[in-house]
């Protein structure tokens, strides 16, 4: 029997919890994220939003009550798609679609926002290169993920990813996910521990 692919495996779990997401363990631990994201984007003042991995869509949901933009969000779920449409309609710009291969033309968000679900992304290096393309110059990032103290705790977790049902790909360390971001041409800004076990920061395009 072949075994599952990440990518199959996140869609397949957040599919079947996308009814209920908001009760389940995932959807109750990003909800200490989402104030943070929330006021980093208010005090851009971007024109156009893009959420990525958007879920249900509870961070666009709190940021169109900030700000006057177009929003856009993209998720690998169908069920997740499904569920932002029934809440905003045809006011938000919505696809099923994967970080790695984004469906948008080059320059064309003053933001992305990337609120736990980088994680679950198999070749970040290409999720980070398309943010890179489609986002403007003058754009920002905002990025929030889990993680765990030191990077012996974060290497033994990586170990355990290959037995997650819910397609996990890697949490990612400080000492990792600035550099990474860095050889793709970003400056890391505002880098910022929400608790012990999340992150969030900023990055915009190296002028």
């Amino acid at each position: 029997m072949r075994k599952q692919s990440s990518k199959e495996l996140t869609k397949q779990y957040f599919n079947s919890t996308a009814e209920d997401y908001d009760q389940s363990h995932d959807g109750k631990f990003v909800y200490c994220m989402y104030q943070e994201v929330v006021e980093r984007a208010a005090a851009l003042k971007p024109d156009s939003v893009l959420d990525l991995g958007c879920g249900n869509g509870n961070v666009i949901h709190l940021l169109k009550s900030r700000i006057s933009a177009k929003y856009y969000g993209l998720d690998i779920s169908e069920k997740m798609i499904e569920e932002t449409k029934k809440r905003f309609g045809n006011e938000v710009e919505l696809c099923v679609g994967d970080a790695e291969n984004l469906p948008y033309e080059d320059h064309t968000f003053d933001l992305i926002i990337c609120n736990a679900s980088f994680h679950h992304y198999p070749r970040a290096e290409k999720a980070v290169a398309e943010m890179k393309r489609v986002l403007k110059p003058d754009g920002t990032v905002i990025l929030g993920d889990p993680t765990l103290p030191g990077k012996i705790f974060t290497s033994m977790l990586n170990w355990l990813m290959k037995y997650s049902h819910s397609g996990e790909a890697k949490i990612w360390h400080k000492k990792e996910i600035i550099p990474l971001f860095q050889r793709y041409g970003f400056q890391i800004k505002d880098w910022k521990k929400i608790n012990y076990k999340t992150f969030m920061f900023s990055a915009t395009p190296e002028t």
